[in-house]
């Protein structure tokens, strides 16, 4: 709903702005006109400008880029949540018109903590390989993701080609299990931490989606689990 005409004014801008968004007057990924240019459009001060900008921002219309201006962010990745589905982020991002992408952060094997131990039926001391990633959608940073299987049997991934490769698949070809359920799935609020904002393109704090899931194969069996750090301006899940 537009802001009444007696509201602040870079509400008013912000209402406009968001409204030539939606209807495509800006297209996605498009850079807008400077804070200069729209103040003078406006005839308003910067001042008013940027904090109609900066809301836009906080809530996922539009993105800053460091040298470069500000952008039309690309559409809100929306998920339906139920307990009983599994769905990939690849196929998740082709049933929204996007392409999934994956870039590798970081690999190390770390030792079992003890709700992993349990999940997984490991000994104690037993070692699990923790890959992290950053998904992206056409280009765009999602989300952080974090993922850990038993390394003895998952070794190979440690070395494996990871690059733009759904991780399921990957887990699949290796371990020969393929993932077909959800274990249990949490979602808490966080903020993110300064590596995550580096890695997401996000400012430190900005509001996090914490998606913690364990993953089984056909009969049950374990398989992966997850933790994944999903920026919240760009993604919505559905309940």
């Amino acid at each position: 709903m537009p802001a009444p005409k007696n509201a602040p004014l870079y509400q008013q801008i912000y209402d406009e702005i968001k409204d030539a968004i939606e209807k495509g007057v800006y297209a996605p990924k498009e850079r807008i006109p400077s804070e200069l240019e729209l103040a003078e459009q406006y005839d308003v001060s910067r001042i008013t400008v940027r904090r109609a900008v900066e809301e836009l921002c906080s809530d996922g219309y539009l993105v800053k880029q460091q040298g470069r201006g500000t952008f039309v962010s690309t559409p809100h990745i929306n998920r339906q949540f139920h307990a009983s589905t599994l769905q990939t982020f690849t196929a998740l991002c082709a049933d929204n018109g996007m392409k999934a992408g994956a870039h590798v952060v970081d690999r190390q094997i770390v030792p079992a903590r003890q709700n992993e131990m349990e999940f997984f039926g490991l000994q104690k001391d037993a070692l699990l390989l923790h890959i992290k990633r950053v998904r992206t959608a056409d280009g765009e940073p999602i989300f952080e993701e974090n993922i850990f299987v038993p390394f003895d049997a998952y070794r190979e991934l440690l070395t494996a080609d990871l690059e733009d490769k759904s991780i399921f698949a990957e887990v699949e070809r290796v371990g020969g299990t393929p993932i077909v359920s959800v274990g249990y799935r949490t979602v808490e609020a966080v903020r993110a931490n300064t590596e995550q904002a580096a890695e997401l393109g996000i400012a430190p704090h900005d509001p996090l989606l914490n998606l913690r899931a364990s993953f089984t194969g056909p009969n049950g069996e374990p398989v992966l689990m997850g933790k994944q750090c999903y920026v919240g301006s760009r993604y919505v899940m559905v309940m």
